[in-house]
């Protein structure tokens, strides 16, 4: 019995790989003849069906990434703008220690002072106009944005939500993307990071109404006065420096994608017999909390989902595409069938702009049933490739389009929900989702994909589709196999 299952499962292995390599014609219900004998009989049949789609707007969504975002532009292909501000907290290493306090030489009226101070948001990549003017307002926060990653969404506002404080650190900065006030020395060198730099070296006034000559000063009385406070970063933000709000208030044209942001302390101190210039850094990490406040035109979002001639991916929080999946067709004359694979292909429609702004293609979509939409995210799932799916695009690709190469999981599961009688208003819908992937590598090599999250930078695409689609419809093709004893 053992053997007769394991060749029926190679055979139809077989058969489903032969499948693979001819049309989907008339001809196809003869493959399982030519494979097996008589005995037992292996029908397959392969099928198409058209599917239909539409454009629908994201919403807030959940902003669980490692990249800040800072910045206001507009998409030249579609018009529709997006504002992006930035919250950070930072990071202390545990048992973090400074000089000797009698070793410090920076002081003031016998006090101890920091030289200089200022934070750096380093950017790994931008997009627009890195010589567009900005403008942003930092606030330092009066309380700690708890870590709750899940609760935070993307229109997560510190602002609005009263995390701002009414006497803190208040700077109003204008900046480039490429910092022309930097010297050209510098900024040439091989070792320069792109950066805004902000300074906080104006008097700097405590929640408990003292006074420092900047914040600086602040940070190294408060180290001295209670070293334990910088241990880690619980006590560091919660008793210290609870973090910083950027926020931009003029100017449109470019978007920072910040991987670090670092507030830096200069100083003097005694090193044996010598003088020492000394820097401490605190830095914002995947270990404390940090957010992006996305604002989208909600208008403009509106009228590009109404557009029914084709569908919209725009990033971040933005538009999603739904597709229905027609399950009825898919079940009607197949109820004892197997469905072995269904393969799902999206079209890519090329830009209709040609700035050279224009937003690149999503790069990883996901796709997943409209109902576990939210809670994927929510619970910081992974593409299981049972009822969810990962996709690739590549703009060197010869091929414009993204393809979906076995979804049966998918289908099989609404089949499933149908004959149950367990189905909801979008029992048949999925929703097709840009996505940012990360993967770990072991000591062997092997990859694991570790997390699956919203992209939240700056992408937008067509698809084929839509209700008043021109283009050729949406194809799903659907592979089906039984046996048949005699």
């Amino acid at each position: 019995m053992n053997l007769m299952r394991t060749s029926r499962s190679l055979l139809l292995c077989m058969a489903v790989m032969a499948v693979s390599f001819m049309s989907c014609d008339d001809t196809t219900d003869t493959i399982g003849t030519s494979l097996i004998d008589n005995m037992d009989k292996l029908s397959v049949f392969a099928d198409t069906f058209n599917v239909t789609s539409r454009t629908i707007e994201s919403g807030p969504v959940v902003a669980r990434n490692t990249i800040g975002y800072l910045g206001k532009v507009k998409d030249p292909e579609t018009g529709a703008t997006v504002t992006a501000n930035y919250m950070v907290q930072f990071h202390t290493l545990e048992g973090f220690t400074l000089p000797a306090e009698d070793n410090i030489i920076s002081r003031k009226d016998g006090e101890i002072v920091a030289d200089s101070c200022d934070i750096r948001l380093y950017y790994s990549s931008c997009y627009g106009d890195s010589l567009a003017q900005m403008k942003l307002n930092v606030d330092e926060l009066d309380h700690p944005v708890e870590e709750d990653a899940a609760s935070y969404q993307s229109d997560f506002d510190p602002e609005k939500n009263g995390y701002l404080r009414e006497n803190g650190v208040k700077i109003s900065r204008s900046y480039t993307l490429a910092d022309l006030t930097e010297k050209d020395s510098i900024r040439n060198l091989s070792t320069f990071q792109p950066r805004i730099r902000i300074r906080l070296n104006k008097p700097y006034t405590d929640k408990n109404g003292v006074t420092y000559n900047n914040y600086g000063t602040y940070l190294l009385r408060k180290y001295y006065e209670n070293p334990e406070n910088f241990r880690n970063s619980w006590k560091l933000i919660h008793n210290v420096m609870p973090g910083f709000y950027f926020k931009i208030t003029n100017g449109i044209g470019s978007m920072a994608y910040i991987s670090t942001s670092q507030i830096n302390i200069f100083f003097r101190y005694k090193n044996d017999s010598t003088t020492s210039v000394g820097t401490t850094s605190f830095t914002g990490t995947e270990e404390v909390l940090q957010t992006t406040t996305f604002s989208n035109d909600g208008g403009r979002l509106k009228q590009l989902a109404a557009d029914n001639t084709c569908t919209y991916l725009k990033t971040p929080a933005g538009l999603f595409t739904e597709v229905t999946l027609p399950i009825d067709e898919i079940v009607n004359g197949h109820e004892n069938d197997s469905i072995n694979t269904a393969k799902l292909t999206l079209t890519r429609l090329n830009n209709l702009s040609a700035s050279k702004y224009e937003l690149p293609a999503p790069t990883t979509l996901l796709i997943l049933p409209e109902d576990s939409l939210k809670s994927f995210f929510a619970q910081d799932k992974i593409a299981d490739y049972q009822t969810s799916f990962l996709s690739f695009f590549s703009s060197e690709s010869n091929h414009n389009i993204y393809l979906f190469n076995n979804i049966s999981g998918l289908v099989n599961a609404m089949i499933k929900a149908r004959r149950n009688g367990e189905i909801s208003a979008n029992w048949n819908k999925a929703v097709v989702v840009p996505v940012t992937t990360t993967y770990t590598t072991d000591a062997y090599g092997t990859s694991t994909l570790t997390t699956v999250t919203h992209d939240m930078s700056m992408t937008n695409t067509r698809l084929v589709g839509g209700s008043a689609n021109p283009n050729q419809a949406i194809k799903l093709s659907v592979i089906y196999s039984k046996f048949n004893s005699k």
